[in-house]
């Protein structure tokens, strides 16, 4: 019966206070639905007998950790965005994890130097371009973009939303805030229309023929494929690799930390490290079409069709170090405006 209940029980979506002092689980507070996360909490239930309970939410998770303080039953934080882990990170609200298993299973470019996070899956900011209008290799990077040729052609979300931000602090990263400022203004002066919606709606706007290239996270591509409603649309666009011939695309990533305040700080450790295992792996990147942050483990399914991805070696951290100055540059250059 108690292995029925572990099983049965092994997702707890509520937004309930956890318990912080119950013996064989680990709790989890996590930007990411639980639904994604289901194959592989249970899996690691059935693996080591301990439960699991998840708090979901869109936002909010690091302002609920202050609130908490010491008192915090979270054990670990699962995000899907590299501002959103760092901003953890700046408020001083997760640990130090020394793990060799860590450390081998996930690249030094993918983690926080003094492990205060680790990336799990990622996933490319790809363009998106339409078969009938763009031409194969008429564009191939990002800088690109900016070209006056695609006047009136581009559709985009906000500047502001956080895959964007995360773009714009790689390109200064690679070309300063002043050339990137130059570009941003040159991207948004060939926008079709105000940036708005999601990914998924700006390959919409392509199939639509509001625009005729887009910029887009590689899952959300992956998922209108499977999507009956979606997948008229995503058969309409070519994917791009930006810069594969060169520094190499931007990538994004899902990522796990362990919180300062954690009660459950051996179940926190044991889940982390099964989850960079390359079972875990597989199971989650598979989950959502994204590619395996283990490098030991090869791309499945639609996304091995897409072909081999070349991510930009930068390191993650030192693109969101660059955040606050890219915010600065999307208000600068009003590019929602």
């Amino acid at each position: 019966m108690r292995m029925k209940l572990a099983a049965t029980a092994a997702i707890a979506l509520t937004a309930l206070p956890l318990s912080a002092s119950a013996d064989g689980e680990v709790n989890i507070y996590s930007y990411r639905q639980a639904y994604l996360l289901a194959p592989l909490l249970n899996a690691f239930t059935d693996e080591t007998g301990i439960k699991t309970n998840v708090v979901f939410a869109k936002q909010g998770l690091a302002e609920r950790l202050q609130r908490e303080g010491r008192n915090s039953p979270a054990d670990i934080v699962m995000t899907v965005d590299i501002s959103r882990i760092n901003e953890l990170v700046e408020k001083n609200l997760v640990a130090d994890v020394e793990s060799d298993t860590m450390n081998k299973n996930i690249p030094e470019n993918l983690r926080h130097p003094d492990g205060k996070w680790f990336a799990l899956t990622t996933r490319g900011r790809l363009i998106f371009t339409s078969k009938e209008r763009v031409e194969t290799g008429e564009i191939t990077s990002y800088e690109e973009l900016a070209d006056e040729k695609w006047k009136g052609r581009i559709c985009t979300r906000s500047g502001k939303h956080p895959y964007n931000v995360a773009l714009i602090s790689s390109m200064i990263a690679h070309h300063g805030e002043e050339a990137t400022q130059e570009w941003l203004e040159g991207v948004k002066d060939n926008l079709a229309r105000k940036p708005q919606g999601g990914d998924r709606d700006q390959i919409k706007a392509i199939a639509e023929g509001v625009c005729d290239v887009a910029i887009g996270n590689s899952y959300y591509y992956g998922n209108m494929l499977m999507d009956d409603n979606e997948r008229a649309s995503a058969e309409q666009v070519n994917l791009v690799f930006p810069n594969a011939e060169g520094r190499g695309t931007h990538v994004n990533i899902s990522a796990i930390s362990m919180t300062r305040s954690a009660p459950n700080k051996d179940n926190a450790l044991k889940l982390m490290e099964f989850l960079s295992s390359p079972s875990a792996q597989r199971i989650y990147a598979e989950a959502n079409t994204e590619y395996p942050a283990n490098p030991e483990v090869k791309p499945a399914g639609l996304v091995a069709e897409w072909g081999e991805i070349n991510p930009d070696g930068l390191s993650l951290q030192e693109i969101a170090n660059n955040r606050n100055a890219a915010v600065k540059l999307v208000d600068t250059v009003d590019y929602d405006g």
